[in-house]
């Protein structure tokens, strides 16, 4: 399989969302006629759940067997079960109270008040992960990922690429971004992706968009990420202003 990256311009935040939700229908379209079981890892964040949104009031929603799709998260606050920071409650908010998905298709991150410790709710979803793509690393047919100000990506931070050496899911007790304990995929799993989409928005990721598309030595964390096939970064007039005027 060949590797690709392709940086597609947006007006805006509403329109990343928009032209990502079309992507997400075909990429799972055209999975869909190749493999029983689709994998896609979707993202929090604001355009991330803004992207959700708008997929779920696209017509051609009706033409995948969501019974055959699975869901999960490239990353999750490791919070209560119930807190409105979980990236898995923003996203049931967006789309899964409007699509009809079976629980049993919806892989959340482990929640504190039900996993304990933040080392608990690692192995637990190690174990999920394993039981469900078997022994090595898993692979999604489709990561859907932002970034952050600083670079970062799910709950991979500047700093701190250590946490993710030889790991499946990282175990973040330090984020730099509160709430302080996440829990991510790591990079390796990441990057086994068949397809990755980026979905970023807003001035403030401008000086971050630059460096990682003009800078072959830049160490952001968005910059360590490639797809085994296609990767796709949808990014706006704001987010791109810097990078556009290169």
């Amino acid at each position: 399989m060949e590797t690709s990256t392709e940086i597609r311009r947006a007006l805006n935040s509403a329109e990343v969302a928009q032209l990502a939700a079309r992507e997400i229908i075909e990429t799972l379209e055209h999975a869909l006629t190749s493999k029983p079981i689709v994998n896609i890892a979707l993202t929090g964040g604001t355009v991330g759940i803004l992207t959700l949104a708008v997929l779920a009031e696209q017509p051609d929603l009706s033409r995948l067997d969501f019974s055959r799709v699975h869901f999960w998260w490239g990353d999750e606050r490791y919070v209560e079960s119930n807190s409105s920071d979980r990236n898995a409650n923003q996203a049931r908010a967006a789309f899964f109270d409007k699509v009809s998905v079976s629980e049993t298709n919806i892989h959340e991150f482990p929640a504190r008040d039900l996993s304990g410790k933040l080392s608990e709710g690692k192995k637990v979803f190690e174990q999920d992960l394993a039981k469900h793509f078997g022994p090595g690393t898993p692979v999604f047919d489709l990561t859907i990922l932002g970034m952050g100000p600083d670079g970062h990506i799910a709950s991979l931070f500047p700093g701190h690429e250590e946490l993710s050496v030889g790991e499946v899911v990282v175990a973040e007790s330090n984020s730099p971004k509160p709430p302080s304990e996440r829990l991510s995929l790591s990079f390796n799993v990441l990057n086994a992706s068949v397809k990755i989409i980026f979905v970023v928005s807003g001035l403030d990721k401008s000086s971050a968009v630059t460096a990682v598309h003009t800078d072959e030595n830049c160490e952001l964390p968005a910059a360590k990420i490639q797809a085994q096939g296609e990767t796709i970064w949808f990014i706006d007039q704001a987010a791109g202003q810097e990078f556009w005027s290169c």
